[in-house]
């Protein structure tokens, strides 16, 4: 590198750009501006169109503006704003069109996120060790899910970006939301009770944990070792969506599924049922002729059955027995009438011969019949005396006499 001016350049005139380019020269072979760290909270701080960061360090005293190029800015971890304190790695150098000198910016990270990191890798590797990061050991995430749960808090954007993905994809699914802090001291708790609440119920299918992005301090209730243990703990399936891609916490990887993104989450959770009108419409052809098939079949065992029941219907036994009844019914009235007229011949024969021996005939042939006061029948003469009454029947009637005399035969 060569200075535009020799040493005795203080009796030189020097144009505006020469004097900016050798400042900037005085930079660049000063290896400690080369690779430096420095620490400030960040103010105007603003995203180009292109990609690249811009914005101003500053602490009490002073300040310095500060450029991180796109392909720079896509590598951080988390996303910077106004009143972060942050340390940034990079070079001291002059942008000539504006005479000052700025920080172009290389790494960037939240202040103290030293030691957050070495506390992240170092759970991150004990956890590893105990294999709750195994991928033998993720639950699948069911294809239908009929109800969800979502651990998140209820004021985040990242909920309404869930709800609308779920309401948009698979309008099915149900949600019960178990709300959360998921920033500060109390969030861990709060989210292993949300998790084991969920967990403990049996009308859910699959858990979705999320929130939005932030700094690593902002996620690090999702660095919790409690929280992992109760991920790993769940029976049901948990898909994790905590922060932006560029975001990995431990829940990520102990998670069953992990997601870039809240919304992400609800897209892995879900299917989009545009998708899959064509799957439903062949499952109902199908349904339809295994419907067809299956009335087919039972409709022949019926007509079969139908025609094994004529055969043995008790019908046709009654019609037999109905027809033999009758018969015997026509019998039993033959030998009902059969005997009853040999009955009535009996009777006639008997009459016959009674008439012939009644004293009513005897009397028809003019005969009379005595009887003496006490209504005995006199058969001789020496049954009564002179001066009985007597009462003679004959065939009109009866009328009483007295006797006479008696008298004998001869």
């Amino acid at each position: 590198m060569a200075f535009l001016r020799s040493d005795n350049f203080a009796s030189e005139s020097w144009t505006v750009s020469e004097l900016t380019q050798y400042i900037r020269e005085l930079f660049e072979i000063d290896y400690r501006l080369q690779d430096l760290e420095v620490s400030g909270e960040i103010s105007n701080f603003s995203r180009a169109r292109s990609g690249h960061l811009y914005f101003t360090l500053k602490d009490t005293k002073a300040q310095l503006k500060c450029v991180m190029w796109r392909s720079a800015a896509e590598r951080l971890r988390f996303v910077p704003k106004d009143g972060d304190a942050v340390v940034v790695n990079g070079r001291i150098s002059v942008y000539e069109a504006n005479g000052v000198y700025q920080l172009y910016a290389e790494k960037m990270s939240p202040l103290g996120q030293g030691d957050l990191a070495a506390a992240f890798e170092e759970l991150k590797a004990r956890l590893a060790d105990e294999g709750l990061f195994d991928a033998e050991l993720k639950k699948p995430v069911p294809r239908f899910p009929r109800k969800i749960g979502i651990v998140t808090s209820a004021d985040a954007a990242a909920l309404r970006d869930i709800i609308n993905v779920l309401r948009r994809r698979y309008p099915l699914v149900s949600v019960l939301i178990a709300p959360t802090l998921v920033q500060g001291a109390d969030a861990p708790l709060q989210i292993v009770r949300a998790l084991r609440w969920l967990d403990g119920r049996h009308d859910i299918d699959t858990i979705i944990v999320a929130r939005g992005g932030g700094s690593m301090e902002d996620l690090w209730a999702f660095n919790d070792e409690g929280v992992a243990r109760a991920i790993f703990a769940a029976q049901h399936p948990v898909v994790s969506g905590v922060g932006h891609e560029v975001d990995f916490t431990i829940a990520d990887f102990v998670a069953d599924l992990r997601a870039p993104t809240p919304s992400a989450a609800a897209e892995l959770a879900v299917p989009d049922v545009s998708e899959l009108r064509p799957y439903f419409t062949t499952i109902q052809q199908q349904m339809k002729n295994m419907i067809l098939e299956r009335t087919g079949h039972y409709r022949w065992q019926v007509q079969t059955l139908r025609r094994s029941l004529n055969h043995l219907s008790p019908q046709v036994g009654i019609a037999g027995n109905r027809q033999r009844l009758d018969g015997w019914q026509a019998r039993l009235e033959r030998a009902m009438q059969q005997r009853l007229d040999q009955s009535r011949h009996r009777l006639n024969l008997l009459q016959t011969r009674l008439t012939a021996v009644s004293p009513t005939a005897t009397l028809e042939r003019g005969y009379a019949i005595v009887r003496d006061g006490d209504g005995r029948i006199v058969r001789t003469p020496t049954a009564v005396k002179s001066g009985d009454p007597l009462t003679v029947q004959v065939r009109d009637g009866q009328f009483g006499v007295t006797v006479d005399h008696v008298g004998q035969d001869g």
